[in-house]
């Protein structure tokens, strides 16, 4: 069975802030077709590469990435992290409020949010109206 991750977009925004901040880390880095999300401890369920990191702003979640991959690296004081490799696609999801943790967590494919879908004139929901249905019990 297909598993997901979570993980909390600290100090974000917004879905647009979280692109700025990945597109700008990736140019640094020279490779805009991956972005890269810093974790302490990496997955050891295999079954996760492949599926999506669904990314918590400001206690709601908001979007997902595929995730492509795992690197672990050694910071300046010589401990290692990982790295999430990321299709660099930010998919919209039915915005989904989660409380707070640390790090990340798995997450079972039949609590994930399902994604956004665009309307009649091609533009996915504002924020006001994903609150207003939300509010009137439709999503």
């Amino acid at each position: 069975m297909a598993t997901h991750l979570i993980k909390l977009a600290v100090g974000i925004r917004d879905v647009e802030h979280l692109e700025e901040v990945q597109r700008t880390r990736a140019a640094e880095r020279e490779n805009l077709a991956v972005r890269r999300a810093f974790t302490r401890h990496k997955p050891v369920r295999p079954d996760v590469v492949g599926n999506s990191l669904n990314w918590v702003i400001q206690g709601v979640i908001r979007c997902r990435q595929r995730l492509i991959g795992f690197e672990q690296e050694l910071d300046a004081e010589g401990r290692r992290y990982c790295l999430f490799l990321l299709d660099p696609e930010l998919v919209g999801v039915i915005p989904t409020q989660r409380g707070p943790f640390q790090g990340w967590r798995y997450l079972s494919p039949e609590v994930a949010p399902p994604d956004l879908t665009t309307g009649a004139d091609g533009e996915l929901p504002s924020d006001e109206m994903l609150k207003e249905l939300r509010s009137l019990g439709l999503i």
